[in-house]
């Protein structure tokens, strides 16, 4: 139904919007809170240290001649960095007029915003403009969002000190036709569902209350013609699943999370009836906790088009962890504030440092969680097992999620492990060096589609060196897997799903498990068992961080001459350093990373191959980082079951010069459901030295509903308690 714009909201919206005195409410702040941290800067404590840290730096650009040049560089290039970092000089000087009514302040912001009202109607699109949705002062329109959501912020603290020509001179020259540009020129960007749309609406609807446009507001929450088809609401129901989980994965969640987060704190200030925290049971704050959660030691899962040195203490989230401690007061949010290091110069910002500065922080309650995609939570998942917080703190990834848009990789039922802080079993994430201009001028790279994105860069099946939906975007958006079951007790964690049109007439479903158990043994167990119509190659690789100990396998190396693993779909990166027929019942790969040896265990059948590869070939320009990975091979095969196991064993160290069990402890591995009297569940038994076996039985046509069969084995019987039981032998 289309929205109507109604004569009650216009009157909230006047009368929070223009007010006519510094201490007036504003974007983010009302009264009061403007009043305490005016207050506060001449205390002690993190937010006067913030404060004096933030002017001294103004300071000396009062002191500067203002720059502000014409548009001529790309993403990382000198025009666009400038513009960066005059939008958030503009943002801070006006911050710091706020709190101290010094006029130095306002008088930079009034100068800078003249300079760019003088230059910014002359502007045609970027010279060097994106392909997609070019902008004016930036290369593409989503940078000139975000300059429109920093610069709106300063516009707005500083403009009581303006006269109406001045305030003319601004909006007229940029604000308004930036807006204009955002909106109603871009509809194909401004109604899209997307983060580049976020922004958008997020710009123009806090520039709307600014500059006392309700319509500009009203286009930003329901779309350009607000009928609720676009828009910051639609964006709401649609971006998040009822978890809180981004379909682009935590990389662009964190990207996104800005411009949810700071135009909802616009609406709750300034039209606090709309009750924008609480839409949809709370989304938004629960989208705030999801990316703290979508990370591991302080680093986001490198998942999608990922860069993987961003994490917790990046803005967007410090921003995003600021105003849900506003809503909540919840001290876990505190102790990742603290790991932030960063206080903002807001009202939540405030209420954050003051608690910080009493150590009122708890620890943040990580924990294994099940995290939903899509609109309701039934197009895959993420799901994060943790285990031994305080310690070693192992973390298994298992992303059975959706595709994730154009940032999505081909990459379903796909894992990653972490142990001691470390990434384990790695994801390559994006093939890009963000802002650094001579590399590929700051873009994605070439290599991100032919190689990052491709399935082989990735821990899953490869069939006949295909991608998975052979490597194309739409039609991977059309499909994802269903999680058949997760389940959690003390020592088990354990999930399984199912993908069924990632390749023609083939189903695989994948089965993953991290146990912990009394004697002190951490591993995964995986099971991924292919139906497929016809005979196929399988290839499963493994792709690790470490240095390589040690193979079981005969392994013939290319030690003069390296060849290509292949032509196409990511394996013409790969060179194939050794290969070698697998005789062994399992084919063992061990490596050490830190002060910790790991172990990937196959079950192995005649003719199965272990391939070690290693990433960089077709690489002229050397864009590709030098990754290794192991890859089980099988040819021949319809039907097949890959059993495997990782192991976290042994301790190195150097300084001591010690070493402990540097082996593989794990003694047998087998399928063992074909000796058991109940056809419905499926039976992995697996042993350790010197003398330590466990049963994992797992139903195996397993749903979200609980099991309670019972199977015997050696004389013994066993009762199952849900769809997934580990018994001590």
């Amino acid at each position: 139904m289309k929205h109507i714009f109604s004569l009650l909201t216009i009157v909230l919206f006047t009368a929070f919007a223009g007010s006519g005195d510094a201490g007036a409410r504003n974007l983010f702040e009302t009264v009061e809170q403007v009043e305490a941290m005016r207050a506060a800067i001449s205390g002690s404590g993190s937010f006067a240290a913030e404060f004096k840290t933030r002017q001294a730096k103004i300071d000396i650009l009062t002191q500067q001649k203002i720059n502000v040049p014409l548009p001529a560089d790309a993403g990382g290039g000198y025009t666009h960095e400038v513009h960066k970092r005059n939008y958030a000089t503009i943002r801070d000087a006006g911050r710091l007029f706020m709190l101290t009514q010094n006029k130095k302040y306002a008088d930079l912001v009034r100068d800078m915003l003249f300079a760019y009202a003088d230059m910014y109607p002359n502007l045609s699109l970027h010279p060097k403009q994106k392909e997609q949705s070019p902008g004016k002062l930036f290369w593409q329109s989503l940078n000139e969002a975000v300059w429109l959501v920093y610069s709106i912020q300063g516009y707005d603290a500083v403009k009581v000190t303006l006269s109406q020509e001045e305030r003319d001179r601004i909006e007229n020259g940029v604000f308004i036709p930036m807006a204009t540009y955002l909106s109603d020129e871009s509809p194909q960007t401004f109604n899209k569902i997307h983060n580049h749309g976020t922004w958008a609406v997020a710009g123009v609807g806090m520039a709307g209350y600014v500059l006392d446009k309700p319509e500009w507001v009203e286009k930003s929450l329901y779309g350009l013609d607000k009928s609720g088809k676009g828009g910051f609401m639609r964006q709401l129901d649609e971006l998040f699943s009822p978890e809180g989980y981004y379909n682009e994965g935590p990389y662009y969640q964190r990207y996104a999370l800005m411009p949810f987060v700071l135009f909802a704190k616009a609406i709750d200030v300034n039209e606090p009836g709309r009750n924008i925290f609480k839409h949809r049971d709370g989304i938004l704050l629960k989208a705030i906790t999801t990316t703290i959660e979508l990370s591991y030691n302080g680093l986001f899962f490198g998942i999608n088009d990922a860069i993987k040195d961003k994490g917790i203490d990046t803005i967007e989230l410090v921003h995003g962890v600021t105003i849900a401690y506003n809503k909540t007061s919840e001290k876990g949010l505190l102790s990742i504030a603290k790991l932030q290091d960063q206080i903002l110069l807001t009202g939540d910002g405030l209420d954050v440092a003051q608690a910080i500065d009493k150590n009122l922080q708890e620890p943040y309650p990580f924990e294994t969680k099940i995290f939903g995609d899509g609109i309701n939570g039934d197009e895959g998942a993420l799901v994060v097992m943790r285990a031994n917080q305080l310690t070693e703190h192992q973390t298994l990834v298992f992303k059975a999620t959706s595709q994730g848009l154009g940032h999505g990789h081909f990459d379903k039922l796909h894992w990653m492990f972490y142990n001691a802080g470390e990434e384990i079993v790695y994801d390559y994430g994006a093939a890009r060096f963000l802002n650094i201009e001579a590399k590929y001028g700051g873009h994605y790279l070439p290599e991100n589609k032919s190689y990052a994105k491709q399935t082989i860069a990735h821990n899953t099946l490869v069939v006949d060196e295909i991608s998975h939906f052979k490597g194309n975007t739409k039609v991977g958006n059309q499909f994802h897997p269903e999680v058949l079951f997760t389940e959690i007790d003390e020592h088990l964690q354990i999930s399984s799903a199912r993908m069924e049109n990632a390749y023609d007439n083939i189903t695989f479903t994948r089965t993953q498990a991290m146990i912990n158990s009394d004697e002190g043994n951490v591993f995964v167990v995986d099971l991924l068992n292919v139906e497929a119509e016809g005979e196929h190659q399988y290839d499963l690789p493994v792709h690790f961080n470490g240095q390589f100990i040690d193979t079981n396998v005969q392994l013939n190396a290319q030690t003069s001459s390296q060849s290509v693993l292949g032509n196409k779909n990511g394996y013409q990166h790969l060179w194939l350093q050794a290969k070698g027929d697998i005789s062994t019942k399992l084919a063992k790969v061990t490596w050490l990373k830190g002060k910790t040896f790991y172990t990937h265990s196959t079950v192995a059948e005649a003719g199965q191959e272990l391939l070690m590869v290693r990433v960089g070939a077709n690489d002229p320009n050397f864009n590709l980082i030098a990754k290794q990975a192991l890859v089980n091979r099988v040819k021949g095969s319809g039907n097949h079951e890959f059993l495997s196991v990782f192991e976290v064993h042994g301790e190195y160290n150097g300084s001591k010069e010690f070493t402990l069990k540097s082996s593989s402890q794990l003694s047998n591995l087998e399928n063992i459901s074909e000796q058991i009297d109940n056809s419905k569940i499926r039976v992995i038994k697996i042993s350790f030295l010197p003398d330590v076996s466990y049963l994992l039985a797992i139903v195996k046509d397993a749903t979200s509903q609980n099991s309670s069969d019972v199977f015997s084995y050696e004389n013994k019987e066993y009762q199952m308690n849900g769809n997934a039981h580990l018994f001590r032998m």
